[in-house]
């Protein structure tokens, strides 16, 4: 068998260096356990980036998968196939929207938007809608169009010229306020800003945002990649917020790990884009619309939800008192759900900081320069959670004090 080692050496060979992985070659998971190709355990406390909702392997999502491998995989848009159908029904029931669109990623989901919007106005005779509002620090995709969205200067540079998109402070109405104008054709937010450091939306914020769309007419859309599927404790990270939006994006853990995406949108919208005007090749294809069945059954009979909802409280806790103990480090806590960060002082590296936890056999991701990210699968247990936190713990002890 190949060891890591070998693994590693052929990957630094063969793959495009646009990453930045760990040298760990994972070969098998259960539940919140990978196992790399040395046959070591580790604790997966970040699940492919809030991915693998039900964690590795559940028995439930492979059986479903397996299941419908063997009967029907894809037959293209050309032809309805019945997961798909059921899966769009179900995500519609319980989001409260009207239409799915199926692609196969967030940033898909994402670009969908963007295009929707601009067609939406189009179709109105009103050309001049193209402007999008979005927020610094956001995070929408990698594709030209999603990017432009995002609001980080850094994934951005090199990329130019971007669509016409006006970046504003997170958590600030009153500058959405004032660059709004009749060119606007959405603004499109995130619930918490996941990538941008897991900020949370201030309270109203999301109503606001809706008030002032209506007031402009313009689109309200939410990026509900990372947040929705039960991430925050509610089946979307907006649900409560007193926005209702005119459209969202899913993807993440929609599948479970399966690569799938989805735009959801109001009935008002169902003929923004006409046949022709947009598409996905392996969008809705049967076998990924049979995993997203799977992972809302698993939700429901695990009660995932409301598992991520108590779950995320004692994580909160648990970090809170981590930051108390080791405020030369530590700067602040924030998150909700099954999805914190612990920001780290200034001149800490959140990238530095995660061999350090690795080599107590956790795994976490990095968001923004300085936070360390947790987003466990929701079927953790609270066990798990204090073993990741200890990992911390010995990690961010060894730091020297940056206050």
């Amino acid at each position: 068998m190949a060891t890591n080692s070998d693994l590693v050496t052929l990957a630094r060979k063969r793959l495009y260096a646009n990453y930045r992985p760990a040298p760990l070659v994972m070969v098998s998971g259960r539940g919140c356990e990978l196992f790399d190709a040395d046959g070591r355990r580790w604790l997966d406390l970040c699940a492919g980036v809030a991915v693998c909702a039900v964690g590795h392997c559940h028995p439930k999502l492979a059986a479903a998968i397996a299941e419908q491998a063997s009967r029907l995989m894809h037959v293209s848009n050309y032809f309805y196939n019945e997961p798909n159908v059921r899966l769009a029904d179900e995500l519609c029931r319980r989001t409260g929207l009207a239409r799915a669109f199926f692609c196969n990623s967030g940033a898909e989901a994402n670009e969908a938007l963007l295009k929707l919007a601009r067609h939406h106005f189009h179709g109105l005779g009103q050309k001049e809608r193209v402007r999008v509002v979005a927020f610094d620090n956001a995070f929408h995709g990698r594709s030209l169009g999603a990017l432009s969205m995002t609001g980080t200067p850094k994934y951005r540079e090199g990329f130019g010229p971007l669509g016409p998109v006006t970046h504003v402070p997170y958590g600030d109405a009153e500058a959405v306020r004032r660059t709004m104008a009749a060119d606007v054709c959405a603004i499109i937010v995130e619930p918490l800003q996941g990538e941008g450091g897991v900020l949370p939306a201030p309270a109203g914020f999301l109503a606001s945002l809706r008030a002032i769309a209506d007031e402009h007419g313009a689109l309200l859309f939410v990026d509900e990649v990372q947040t929705g599927m039960g991430r925050l404790g509610r089946f979307l990270g907006s649900d409560g917020s007193g926005a209702k939006p005119d459209a969202i994006a899913l993807a993440k853990g929609l599948a479970g790990g399966f690569p799938v995406g989805a735009m959801l949108t109001s009935e008002g919208l169902a003929t923004a884009l006409p046949p022709g005007s947009h598409g996905s090749t392996f969008g809705g294809n049967a076998l990924a619309s049979a995993a997203g069945l799977a992972v809302l059954r698993i939700l429901d009979d695990e009660k995932l939800v409301q598992g991520a909802r108590e779950k995320g409280e004692a994580l909160g806790g648990m970090l809170r008192r981590l930051a108390r103990e080791l405020p030369h480090v530590c700067e602040d806590v924030r998150g909700e759900g099954l999805l914190w960060g612990l920001q780290l002082r200034p001149g800490l590296v959140a990238r530095d900081v995660l061999p350090r936890v690795q080599e107590a056999g956790v795994l976490l991701t990095a968001a923004g320069e300085r936070v360390l990210r947790f987003s466990p699968p929701l079927v953790v247990s609270i066990a798990e959670l204090e073993e990741g936190v200890e990992a911390l713990r010995g990690a961010l002890s060894a730091l020297p004090s940056r206050v």
